[in-house]
C-alpha cells in the first residue's frame, strides 16, 4: 500500500510567489487590482504555466496577497478579455494556448476596429434613454417585460461626415445609469466601471435601402444601400449583455470576414 502524501498547497503557492518576487504593496497608490494585473503577467511567463499548468484558485491567491476576491477576478477578467488566460467552468484557469485562428473568429468593437485601421473617428450624434423593451429584447434578456432598458445611439463616422448609425439596448443587470462618459469606448466603460468584459458576439449581416430616417443620420440619399447588421453580446458567462443594431453607409464601409479552411481534404 503506497503511503498517503500531505501537500500543503498554501505554502507551495507561497512559496512560488515569494522566489518570484510577486508580492502586492497595500500602501501603494497604485490601485489593487492593477497590481494584481501585473502580478499575474509575471506569474504566467513561468515555464508550468506555459506548459498548462492550472493557476491557483481564486480563494486560495486572494487570500494569499491579502485582497479580495472581487478584485483578483478583476484582474484576471482583464487577462482573459486579452486572449492571455482562459477559464473553464469545474476545471480552472490557465494560459490560452497560442493558435492561429481566422479574423471572423476575432471580433473587435468600433472603436478598436477603427483604431486597427488607422482611422480617426468622430461623434456626431450621441443620445441615451430609458426604453421599455419589446418582445425580441424581453426575449434576449430574459427579463420582465415592464423593466425599462438603457438604449444608447451614436452617429458616428470621419471628420468628413458619419458614415454608422449603432442603437445599442442593454441588459440592466450591468446596472448603467445612463450618465456615463459614452465618448469613451463603450467595452472600457464596461470593463473598467462596471467589471463586466464582453465575451462573445454573434452577428446577422444582411443589406437594406435607406428610408427617410436612416438617409438624414447618415447624410445619404432614401433608397441608398445600406448595410444592416446586429450583433447579440453575451459575457464570459454566456449571458446576454448588448443588442446592437448597426446601419452602415454602403459607399463609405466594407465588412470583411476572412477565414481559414482547415483539417478538410479533397
Amino acid at each position: 500500500m503506497l503511503p498517503t502524501v500531505a501537500f500543503d498547497w498554501e505554502y507551495l503557492l507561497g512559496k512560488t510567489l515569494n522566489d518570484l518576487n510577486l508580492r502586492i504593496d497595500h500602501s501603494s497608490p497604485i490601485p489593487l487590482h492593477l497590481q494584481a494585473e501585473e502580478l499575474l503577467r509575471k506569474m504566467i511567463t513561468q515555464s508550468e504555466y506555459q506548459s498548462g499548468k492550472l493557476l491557483p484558485n481564486e480563494v486560495d491567491l486572494a487570500k494569499r496577497l491579502a485582497i479580495s476576491r472581487a478584485t483578483l477576478r478583476q484582474a484576471i477578467n482583464k487577462l482573459v478579455y486579452e486572449g492571455l488566460l482562459v477559464r473553464k467552468k469545474g476545471v480552472g484557469t490557465k494560459v490560452a494556448s497560442r493558435k492561429v485562428s481566422s479574423k471572423s473568429n476575432n471580433w473587435l468593437s468600433f472603436s478598436q476596429e477603427m483604431a486597427a485601421r488607422g482611422v480617426p473617428i468622430k461623434n456626431f450624434e450621441l443620445h441615451v434613454s430609458w426604453e421599455t423593451p419589446d418582445d425580441m429584447l424581453v426575449r434576449f434578456f430574459g427579463i420582465d417585460p415592464r423593466q425599462k432598458v438603457l438604449k444608447l445611439e451614436r452617429v458616428r463616422g470621419r471628420q468628413e461626415g458619419p458614415f454608422v448609425y449603432f442603437v445599442s439596448f442593454f441588459h440592466p443587470r450591468i446596472g448603467l445609469t445612463g450618465d456615463e462618459d459614452f465618448t469613451r469606448p463603450l467595452y472600457d466603460i464596461l470593463e473598467k466601471d462596471f467589471h463586466v468584459v464582453a465575451d462573445l458576439s454573434k452577428e446577422e449581416i444582411s443589406a437594406l435601402v435607406a428610408d427617410e430616417f436612416l438617409a438624414k443620420k447618415l447624410e445619404t440619399d432614401t433608397g441608398e444601400p445600406v448595410l444592416f447588421r446586429k450583433r447579440f453580446v453575451f459575457d464570459q458567462a454566456d449571458r446576454p449583455l448588448e443588442y446592437n443594431l448597426g446601419y452602415y453607409k454602403g459607399d463609405s464601409f466594407n465588412y470583411t470576414v476572412e477565414s481559414r479552411r482547415q483539417g478538410i481534404s479533397g
